[in-house]
């Protein structure tokens, strides 16, 4: 993998493959580069796409607090080894993430999301309070087991599955990334939709959502979608939360072509 040096000198690994516009892909939570990898392999005979490891990820540095403006910064430096006219597309709390960026100036034009997890309205607000209070006392215990199961919980896995997954090797590296998850908090804030900073998006934005998603999460993206200056709304037949490669590849390569041949003949 690549690296480049964020603003505050802290290493961030990438890789990138394909020829074409750069398009960054961003991973929510307990994801790496690795973990957008077939996506990626999917999108890159038309991009030249560009993953990587978010901070204190993989082979990313990077600790201490969560701090939004640290990982918007890590985001711009991504961006900027990319190359011009790079696009956008963040998944979970990395749409959140991609979503701040540009809301703090992130120079991109294109930009598309996927089911970014806030949770308006009083109970989900409530809910995202409680839950972020008890991940930062599991982590100050040391609990990674019980910070990722809380996370699995949290995102409607069912607890024989989540057992299933701890006894796989697949569990090692969700604790080694653990700590991480205080970060996703973090960008999601309260869990309301902040709808003023991003009223400063000025990047044309498809947020995305699964028809078989629940109807918070649905509703939430339509949500958004509105409070995006240039946002428009698609839900994807048959998806759900974990959205297959397969499915969202074509729909983001229709929508990142189309725009750039618009822009161009503009």
């Amino acid at each position: 993998m690549d690296r480049t040096l964020s603003a505050d000198g802290t290493p961030i690994a990438y890789r990138r493959q394909g020829e074409g516009l750069p398009l960054v892909l961003v991973g929510g939570a307990l994801s790496s580069a690795a973990t957008d990898a077939p996506l990626a392999a999917l999108l890159a005979p038309r991009f030249t796409v560009v993953t990587y490891d978010r901070r204190g990820r993989g082979a990313s540095g990077g600790a201490g607090p969560p701090v939004v403006a640290r990982e918007v910064e890590d985001l711009t430096a991504v961006v900027r080894a990319a190359g011009a006219g790079a696009a956008v597309f963040g998944t979970g709390s990395g749409g959140a993430l991609v979503l701040e960026a540009a809301a703090a100036g992130l120079p991109v034009e294109l930009l598309a999301v996927y089911e970014p997890p806030y949770t308006p309205g009083a109970s989900g607000l409530l809910s995202k309070a409680r839950r972020t209070d008890r991940l930062h006392r599991l982590l100050t215990a040391g609990d990674r087991g019980g910070a990722v199961e809380l996370h699995l919980s949290a995102t409607g896995v069912e607890r024989e599955t989540a057992a299933r997954l701890r006894r796989s090797p697949r569990w090692a590296e969700l604790e080694a990334m653990a700590h991480t998850l205080a970060y996703d908090e973090a960008l999601l804030g309260d869990g309301a939709i902040p709808v003023e900073r991003f009223a400063a998006v000025a990047a044309r934005t498809l947020v995305l959502c699964g028809g078989f998603s629940s109807a918070s999460a649905r509703a939430a993206t339509r949500t958004l979608a509105e409070a995006l200056p240039r946002g428009r709304h698609r839900t994807l037949t048959g998806q759900m939360r974990e959205v297959a490669p397969q499915v969202i590849a074509p729909v983001l390569a229709d929508f990142f072509a189309r725009e750039v041949y618009a822009r161009a003949g503009s």
